[in-house]
């Protein structure tokens, strides 16, 4: 009998050991759904799962290590594996590995032995017009009262992009790969009813790269059509291309600005994929500038990294070098900012970028670097640019209203007062009449 009971007591024990497994491998499955567990290479995914039978992770806790090993893959950090902490203790575990991820984030990236990973070697998408409903100027995507913003208007003439910027939040907002163009863009762009009497500065370059395309679907055609009948307008063209050929070949309306985003070389090389080198990029400007065109340059992002701060500044010298304040309208600064919608797109991508390595903090409902990291970029930036203080317009595009005193030494009041400050410098620059 009393073997009986013992029998009767290790069965039963079994048998409800059993049932807590099966109970927590459905708690497992379910908690790894919409993570990027699949992403993982075998090895990860075999022992987060161990671990978490092991140790009885919560929901929550599996997620967290799960983002964290794909955080790692990203950065060419190592991987999860060799960092576990081989403590028992599940609290103890959590709090070690936080801590060793943290570590990790709050030191400043080095690309000295980043390797790239998956990053195609030319450029793959395909075109697609289509007759789209509703036209008009929109406000820029990203203006708040919370940061101070010039309140660009955006003419979307092309939607989505060719290059394949790791930090780019375009990628969120439309199909990879596919660049869709607008079939009744040119018509509804002449029917656009403007007030002549005021002054207005319209951008092309935020759902797409300006010029990478060209003049296809004669969009360029129409918007120095709709640039010559509307004077009143300063229309700018921002892009990371080389693909001035348009412009060169053509008779440029004078309320033209040609912008460049520009970057080191070590992002541009790291992750800003597809994109013209930064010399060819410099070159492109320069051959507008002797054309007369006005120019501008939006560093934008600015990105902290080993060393970062010396090869902004060779690039902020090399332009000075190259061209002279009278040939410049802007320049512009800003820094990594993102919502919790575009940091899931880049984590979901099978690539490597130290992008999402950053410190991030709350900035105004998004998520950038500190403000002493903001700081230290943009008082070295705009202190760089001083001889050109008096002749060219600075800025810091969607950045919080305090961060221009402490690092330009001024603020504006409003975003009227920026905007208004802004476009009368364009319109000095550009040698047109300014109209409030």
């Amino acid at each position: 009998m009393e073997k009986y009971d013992k029998l009767t007591y290790f069965c039963s024990r079994n048998w409800l050991q059993l049932q807590m497994a099966d109970n927590y491998a459905e708690k497992f499955n379910n908690a790894i759904q919409n993570t990027n567990f699949s992403q993982l290479y075998k090895a990860e995914q075999e022992f987060i799962e161990q671990k978490a039978y092991q140790l009885k992770f919560s929901f929550q806790e599996i997620k967290q290590i799960i983002e964290i090993a794909r955080d790692l893959r990203m950065w060419n950090e190592a991987p999860l594996i060799e960092i576990f902490p081989t403590h028992e203790a599940k609290k103890v575990v959590m709090r070690e590995l936080k801590a060793s991820y943290k570590t990790l984030k709050d030191k400043p990236n080095s690309y000295e032995d980043f390797t790239l990973k998956n990053v195609p070697t030319e450029q793959k998408y395909k075109f697609t017009t289509q007759d789209k409903k509703g036209f008009g100027l929109g406000l820029c995507p990203v203006a708040s009262e919370k940061t101070r913003c010039c309140n660009l208007l955006t003419l979307d003439a092309v939607e989505s992009c060719g290059f394949d910027c790791s930090y780019c939040s375009i990628q969120s907002f439309y199909k990879q790969n596919t660049i869709t163009f607008d079939s009744g863009f040119a018509d509804k762009l002449k029917n656009l009813d403007l007030d002549q009497n005021k002054t207005y500065h319209i951008g092309t370059g935020q759902a797409s790269d300006s010029l990478m395309f060209g003049n296809r679907e004669g969009i360029l055609d129409a918007l120095f059509l709709f640039a010559r009948k509307n004077p009143n307008i300063i229309l700018e063209f921002k892009t990371k291309s080389d693909n001035i050929s348009y412009f060169l070949e053509n008779d440029v309306p004078k309320n033209i600005l040609c912008t460049w985003s520009l970057n080191t070389q070590t992002i541009i090389d790291n992750e800003e994929h597809l994109t013209a080198s930064l010399a060819k990029r410099v070159a492109s400007a320069r051959k507008l500038a002797d054309k007369g065109i006005k120019v501008g340059f939006h560093f934008h992002p600015i990105v902290e990294y080993e060393g970062y701060l010396d090869e902004y500044q060779e690039v902020y010298q090399s332009l000075q070098k190259t061209f002279i304040s009278q040939e410049v309208a802007l320049v512009s600064f800003g820094t990594l900012t993102f919502i919790k919608p575009v940091i899931k797109q880049l984590r979901a991508r099978e690539f490597h970028s130290k992008i999402t390595q950053i410190p991030m903090v709350d900035a105004s409902g998004k998520s950038s670097y500190p403000d002493a990291t903001k700081e230290e970029m943009f008082s070295h930036a705009y202190k760089s640019f001083e001889p050109w203080h008096k002749e060219v317009f600075f800025y810091l595009c969607m950045e919080e209203h305090e961060m221009w005193a402490k690092t330009f030494g001024y603020q504006y009041t409003t975003n009227n007062d920026f905007e208004r400050a802004m476009l009368s410098h364009y319109a000095q620059k550009l040698d047109m009449e300014f109209l409030i």
